[in-house]
């Protein structure tokens, strides 16, 4: 049987099921800045993606404060984010001075270079392949170039949709391991934390946005509203495609790509 105390330092990987189980168990029981002490501890060449969210933010703070190397970061530059979130990313790389690493769309730095490879407005033509080639693919790009083992990601429960079962650690598909500090704590919780703390944050939260994304599928949240009901507003669209399976985002746009070859020039 497998206990807390007989884990090795690092993580030995693949996690065993019933190993999966008792670690969930015991960081259930912990507090956020408990959970990535633990992660710093255990979780083999770990790394933060982060699109620069409140809640990845939260971590990347309580990390400043709890260990002198932090894991480094990962950001997905989809080329389309608002200039407030690019503006974030300087905030944020001058006042924690954590290693940052940025992946954009392969072959592409600017979004001239995307729109001459993929046409204008790919994200209304086909959604799915838009997001493998934005986000997907360079998360994957990153991992393999970096050789991430395991993320902290800023998932909460509250978030609702496909996160509202949310544990601590999570195994993807490809056997990344996902580790979610913060997945019992509330958007006020949150936005307590960011307040008392004095953590920098993106400007456009002050101006009824809630969830920051791209600019083209991201709207301010009326009152009342699920904090993320201004991504993809007006449809059942939960997810971006870096938390569904990788193998099925891939199958997916690999047909959208076979299609597109075939059609008449």
């Amino acid at each position: 049987m497998t206990s807390i105390e007989t884990l090795s330092k690092p993580l030995q990987l693949p996690l065993t099921p019933e190993a999966l189980e008792n670690i969930n168990a015991h960081l259930s029981q912990l507090q956020p800045e408990q959970i990535l002490e633990w992660a710093v501890e255990y979780l083999p060449n770990l790394y933060q993606t982060t699109a620069f969210g409140l809640t990845g933010l939260v971590a990347l703070d309580m990390l400043s404060k709890s260990t002198s190397s932090p894991p480094p970061l990962i950001f997905i530059d989809t080329l389309y984010h608002f200039k407030e979130t690019y503006d974030l990313v300087e905030e944020v790389k001058a006042k924690y001075q954590t290693p940052l690493h940025v992946y954009r769309p392969a072959g592409c730095d600017t979004v001239e270079d995307f729109e001459t490879k993929y046409g204008q407005r790919l994200w209304e033509r086909d959604e799915d392949t838009y997001d493998f080639v934005v986000k997907v693919e360079p998360a994957q790009r990153a991992y393999a170039e970096l050789g991430v083992q395991a993320v902290i990601t800023g998932r909460r429960a509250s978030q609702g949709g496909d996160r509202a079962l949310l544990k601590p650690l999570e195994v993807d598909s490809t056997g990344l391991l996902k580790l979610n500090p913060l997945f019992e704590w509330t958007f006020p919780i949150v936005e307590w934390y960011i307040t008392e703390n004095d953590v920098p944050c993106n400007k456009l939260l002050s101006q009824g946005y809630r969830s920051v994304g791209d600019w083209h599928s991201t709207v301010k949240v009326g009152e009342g509203q699920d904090e993320r009901a201004g991504r993809w507003a007006g449809r059942e669209k939960t997810e971006c495609g870096l938390h569904k399976d990788y193998f099925t985002m891939q199958k997916q746009a690999m047909k959208a790509s076979a299609e597109q070859d075939h059609l008449p020039r």
